[in-house]
């Protein structure tokens, strides 16, 4: 299965309050504006 990239960080920001503290913070470290 291939996912677009703006998609999955579409989908990642809609859903972050799903996300663990290691994952959130794995994804600020690589840039991800949660704003």
């Amino acid at each position: 299965m291939t996912v677009k990239l703006g998609v999955w960080i579409n989908n990642t920001k809609t859903r972050h309050h799903r996300l663990d503290a290691e994952q959130h913070d794995a994804l600020r470290k690589i840039g991800i504006n949660w704003a």
